[in-house]
């Protein structure tokens, strides 16, 4: 029996279907416990869905390459995902209308503190220009935030641990850091959340408020475009 259970895990640990349903019914556990919890923001499922399948390929010794190759279709899929966002946007066009340059002025200035904050407190630590050019990109989606790493020199692995860790931050505390501030508008709790955390603070936005989390998802894409500028323009300008 116990040779019959090791072969069929075997077959099951080299199948891209374990890795697959390894992060579905990670991530749907998390969702059970945050609404067992009662939505709060510490029960994060994204947090819970990372904590587990990190014990699981610990504890199964299997490489996140291993992983990644099982998994990739759940990455395929975030593309789709991001320009559905458009949908929950468009039906907000009317909160938006005569909210444009706010709204430019708040991305730009959002996207611009998030580089300089990270640059001056990794900067104030002692950190290496290999480990600031790492975390600069810290505030934008991981697949651009790695490539706009690797371009400056970073350690795009480093970068990706920075983004998720930022997201799962600004998911967990954002909330509760915009209502000390008192502010109480969704479409500025949105784009402050959808610029600080992109897609993960995103996703908590829209749990919270659909309109929060259609404002969140235009911070994301519009924060990756200024961060992508900025960081043109400043190769540019040392080049």
């Amino acid at each position: 029996m116990t040779d019959e259970l090791y072969r069929v895990w075997v077959y099951l640990a080299a199948s891209p279907l374990f890795a697959l349903t390894s992060t579905l019914v990670a991530y749907q556990a998390g969702m059970w416990l945050y609404e067992k919890s009662g939505r709060q923001p510490l029960v994060n499922p994204v947090l819970i869905a990372v904590v587990t399948l990190v014990a699981l390929l610990l504890a199964t010794d299997t490489s996140y390459a291993d992983y990644f190759d099982g998994a990739q279709f759940v990455h395929f899929m975030l593309g789709p995902a991001t320009v559905a966002l458009a949908v929950p946007l468009y039906r907000q066009l009317e909160a938006l209308r005569g909210a444009y340059l706010a709204t430019t002025v708040a991305i730009l200035v959002g996207s611009l503190t998030a580089i300089l904050s990270a640059l001056g407190i990794a900067w104030a630590l002692g950190g290496t220009f290999e480990t600031l050019a790492s975390l600069a990109p810290k505030s934008v989606t991981t697949p651009i935030a790695m490539a706009l790493s690797d371009r400056l020199g970073g350690l795009a692995s480093l970068t990706a641990v920075a983004v998720i860790v930022t997201g799962m931050v600004g998911a967990i505390a954002g909330g509760w850091l915009l209502d000390r501030a008192r502010i109480t508008d969704q479409r500025a709790r949105g784009l402050a959340i959808g610029v600080a955390a992109h897609g993960i603070g995103t996703a908590r936005a829209f749990q919270v408020n659909e309109t929060a989390g259609a404002f969140a998802g235009l911070a994301m894409g519009l924060n990756a475009l200024a961060t992508t500028l900025f960081f043109a323009a400043a190769l540019a300008f040392l080049g």
